[in-house]
């Protein structure tokens, strides 16, 4: 070997080392909380099963640059591992080996000094064995040697998205990993999930939900003609009668056996999981959602009408840095005037007049879980009677909606009694004549759960104790609607993100004033940012 090369190769393996001891491990308590959960969907699988989770793809933001990880959320729920290119296999029954048993496995990248050096830490084997998990192998024996799925009864997945790149000179990328697996388990490259999971729902229909599942054939068939060229959809969708014969039946049966994967019980499984949050998850909450009111407060203190949408932005996440909350939980929303009309605004790049409102919907994100909020403030620091009659509304309507958020309700009997209070208020101030219009001010649903994701995995029951949801009704107004001009351009959304508890919702978003006198009240408090004023510049 060269003398250069050989210096280099010893430089890299001390480097090498320096890395490992700068990649992060996370906490005991975090690493007992992932542990328990992989335990927890163990318990949940069928016999003789294996549920297979892959992390998120890397994402390109334009030519070299890539835009910063985020793990998929339910491989991070199971492992805590923040880094691409992996796959966890989780087994119903324990498995053996030379070393014993062993009810998990995972896949991980390979440690790489020059990569590292360039693209950060990463943890390895050794780093993966430190974290508990009981089997680490790296991704190539995942690719040249994979694991032999015939011998399980079930394979459990989500459906792919196929929107990973095929990472030109890796040959073992998630692209690889995923195309592995899908030949190991036969995975038919025209897999249609919705043919899939009727086709699932005929072979267990009952009469007491035929009426149900021949309304849900209709309406995706109306949506896609081409599922009625699946002879076992067309022979359902003619039936009369609640019964389906025993032949078709059996036909759908025969053609299920092909399918050695599962694509519908793992994320059921998970998202029962999910929605239960456990202490650590509560305490991860509440630490994202207390950052993102104080968020809202400094905002109230400091909003001027010269303040930009994206200047409002800016404060709202340098805070949330500040506390340690490094990204946020979904693109932050900051609209004012007509913008704030647009449910899911993130242009955030107008200056506001006098008398608009500005809406302002964000959530920090700590330690992968995120808070929503949403308050709505008058951009000169008081509301006019209109802004205020409507932002009346709106509160009453939370307040229905909160009332509801109890352990057995439902997010769909949230969103009814919001929209009631709203419909009646439409109608009170004449700006609907009757009181199925109030969907054109108030289109959205009122409720959704919170954790991994802003809108995060549940399957929509009863809600438990324990769960976070949010409770969010609005209304908007864009101008030229078909109503008085004075009510045009406002748009008013409210939300909270509520604990269901044992004795009654609990409101952990309360630190930031809801009530338009006490958000009246919070804008004539001085804030620390009028002392930060920077230069102006050259041009």
């Amino acid at each position: 070997m060269h003398k250069s090369s050989l210096l280099l190769s010893i430089g890299l393996i001390v480097f090498s080392g320096f890395l490992f001891g700068q990649a992060k491990i996370p906490s005991a308590e975090a690493l007992a909380f992932h542990k328990s959960r992989r335990a927890a969907l163990g318990a949940e699988l069928p016999p003789n099963s294996v549920a297979v989770v892959f992390a998120n793809p890397t994402r390109n933001r334009a030519n070299d640059v890539d835009f910063i990880y985020h793990q998929d959320p339910n491989f991070f729920y199971l492992t805590g591992w923040r880094e691409p290119q992996s796959v966890i296999l989780i087994f119903s029954t324990p498995q053996s080996d030379q070393n014993g048993v062993y009810s998990e496995k995972i896949y991980i990248q390979e440690r790489d000094a020059r990569a590292e050096q360039w693209n950060g830490y990463r943890l390895g084997v050794e780093g993966a064995q430190a974290m508990g998990f009981e089997r680490v192998a790296l991704r190539d024996s995942f690719v040249l040697s994979p694991p032999d799925f015939s011998t399980f009864d079930q394979v459990l997945i989500v459906d792919f998205q196929n929107d990973e790149r095929d990472l030109a000179g890796d040959p073992y990328d998630l692209y690889q990993l995923k195309k592995t697996f899908k030949k190991a388990i036969n995975f038919p490259s025209d897999f249609n999930p919705t043919k899939y999971s009727i086709q699932q729902s005929i072979s267990t229909v009952t009469p007491e939900t035929f009426d149900r599942l021949k309304r849900y054939v209709k309406w995706q068939t109306e949506r896609d003609t081409t599922l009625l060229d699946d002879p076992i959809i067309k022979d359902f969708a003619a039936l009369a009668a609640l019964e389906v014969p025993a032949d078709l039946k059996s036909k759908t049966a025969f053609v299920l056996e092909k399918y050695r994967f599962d694509v519908e019980k793992l994320e059921r499984i998970m998202g029962d999981l999910r929605e239960v949050k456990t202490p650590f998850e509560l305490k991860q909450l509440r630490r994202a959602i207390e950052i993102s009111a104080i968020g809202q407060v400094e905002v109230m203190k400091a909003l001027h009408p010269k303040m930009s949408e994206r200047e409002v932005q800016g404060i709202h996440e340098y805070v949330f840095k500040k506390y340690g909350a490094a990204y946020e939980g979904y693109p932050s929303i900051v609209g004012a005037g007509n913008n704030a009309c647009v449910l899911h605004y993130i242009e955030n790049s107008d200056q506001p007049a006098d008398t608009d409102l500005m809406l302002m919907d964000l959530g920090a994100e700590y330690e992968g879980y995120t808070a929503d909020v949403t308050r709505t403030l008058p951009v000169k620091g008081t509301f006019t009677t209109a802004q205020r009659q409507l932002y009346e509304i709106v509160y009453n309507a939370q307040e229905a909606g909160i009332a509801k958020a109890v352990v057995g309700g439902t997010t769909a009997k949230i969103t009814k009694a919001t929209q009631e209070v709203v419909a009646q208020g439409l109608l009170a101030l004449g700006i609907i004549e009757k009181e199925e219009e109030f969907r054109a001010y108030y289109p959205h649903g009122a409720a959704h759960h919170i954790g991994l994701d802003v809108h995060d995995l549940s399957n929509y029951g009863p809600l438990p104790e324990n769960a976070i949801i949010t409770v969010e009704p609005g209304i908007y107004i864009p101008n030229n609607s078909p109503c008085d001009p004075k009510w045009w351009g406002i748009g008013i959304r409210i939300e909270d993100d509520i604990l269901i508890a044992a004795n009654g919702p609990i409101n952990l978003s309360e630190g930031a004033p809801r009530k338009w006198e006490a958000i009246e009240a919070m804008m004539q408090e001085e804030s620390p940012l009028n002392q930060f004023v920077l230069p102006s510049l050259s041009n």
